[in-house]
């Protein structure tokens, strides 16, 4: 019975860390001159998309302030549940890097 529940520990464990594991970040990659996409996938089904939109976000803004520039939101795609067969969890930022004082970073009037 204990070597059945160590057993069982074991391969929670072991998929745990294979599913942790699959989570994907694609990091920051062209698409065109200036402009850019960046993503987030969950492991999972259980967890929300929120934090991965943000994660997404301030990894295009980390970008855009290295070049000294503003980061300009050109798109943004979530995947909607159900999260099963693969369909989990995604955030999908399309941005700029432009000068600050850009008239498209600034609010409407």
């Amino acid at each position: 019975m204990k070597l059945l529940v160590v057993t069982r520990v074991r391969a929670v464990i072991a998929l745990a860390a294979t599913l942790s594991g699959c989570a994907a970040n694609s990091g920051v990659a062209p698409t065109g001159p200036d402009a850019y996409i960046v993503s987030r996938q969950a492991a999972t089904g259980f967890s929300g998309s929120g934090n991965l939109k943000a994660e997404a976000l301030t990894e295009a803004n980390d970008y855009c302030a290295q070049r000294n520039k503003v980061m300009f939101v050109t798109q943004e795609k979530e995947v909607a549940p159900p999260y099963v067969m693969g369909n989990f969890p995604k955030a999908e930022i399309s941005f700029m890097c432009v000068n600050g004082g850009d008239p498209r970073t600034l609010p409407p009037r």
